[in-house]
């Protein structure tokens, strides 16, 4: 069994992550069994706090497995699958829970959004998130997104005087704390859609994969394909943030203070500067 370099480098964090790792053959095993699967070609690239391979089913389909680490962020993946039931996501097939183990269509050919010029991106995952935004979830069976911005808000704290600017990050975690009390429409979030997360297929032209769900405002899930494209901010900010709102029917000034509340106060502030342009 071939494990990313991510995977090898996370058994090594601590004796949680170790033993998720030590475990994985096992729930191969015992998965592969049950499910009638033959395993493949394991993917290697741009896969995190998972194990992901094509697989044969017994009909001869080609599917895919997934086992997750389980982590706070992704820990309601099958409920919102299920939710969704393929729109806009891969479809889920089968699951256990108590390994965190999904089977999942497949995304054929599978190349991922990132081949595409950015305002195509922009476009496409506006059109993604607002099908998901559509979506009735039970508001009990869903974290708040409230409940992620306090861990990563104590996280910030823990670490902040490693900040450039300490002040900001601060400013960043209330901004985060006032955007949280203020909003009102509460809808299914991806929280971690970018273009990575979106793979050509068949039964749809694009399909979302590895949602990570929460119950919040919409301009939030617009943030991390910013984060992931923040070179296209550096000249004039406000002209995409105001674009990409426009286009997902976000309030233009929440998508702004989402999008600087974070750079300021995460990512160990490397992008505080760039929050500084948004001020």
């Amino acid at each position: 069994m071939k494990l990313s370099e991510y995977l090898i480098n996370l058994g090594h964090e601590s004796s949680e992550h170790r033993a998720w790792v030590d475990n994985l053959p096992r729930v191969l095993s015992r998965k592969t069994l049950e499910w009638g699967l033959k395993l493949g070609t394991p993917y290697l690239d741009n896969v995190s706090c998972s194990y992901v391979v094509d697989c044969v089913n017994a009909e001869g389909e080609e599917v895919v497995l997934k086992v997750g680490f389980p982590h706070f962020e992704a820990s309601n993946e099958i409920e919102g699958l299920q939710l969704l039931n393929g729109k806009p996501t891969v479809q889920l097939l089968n699951y256990d829970k108590a390994t965190n183990a999904l089977l999942l269509e497949k995304c054929d050919p599978g190349t991922n959004l990132q081949q595409l010029k950015l305002s195509d991106q922009d476009a496409i995952i506006c059109e993604l998130l607002q099908e998901m935004w559509a979506a009735d979830p039970p508001t009990d069976e869903f974290p708040p997104l409230s409940k992620m911005v306090s861990l990563w808000n104590e996280e910030t704290h823990q670490a902040i005087s490693r900040y450039p600017s300490p002040s900001l990050a601060k400013q960043g975690c209330q901004l985060k704390e006032q955007l949280i009390n203020t909003t009102t429409r509460q809808v299914l979030l991806a929280t971690d859609l970018h273009a990575g997360n979106i793979l050509r297929a068949q039964r749809k032209p694009w399909l979302v994969i590895d949602i990570k769900p929460f119950i919040g405002d919409p301009a939030y899930d617009l943030t991390q394909h910013l984060v992931n494209s923040l070179d296209s901010l550096r000249d004039n900010p406000l002209v995409r943030i105001n674009r990409l709102a426009d286009q997902a029917n976000v309030n233009r000034s929440r998508l702004k203070d989402w999008l600087f509340a974070r750079l300021a106060s995460e990512f160990g502030g490397i992008h505080q500067e760039i929050a500084l342009s948004l001020k």
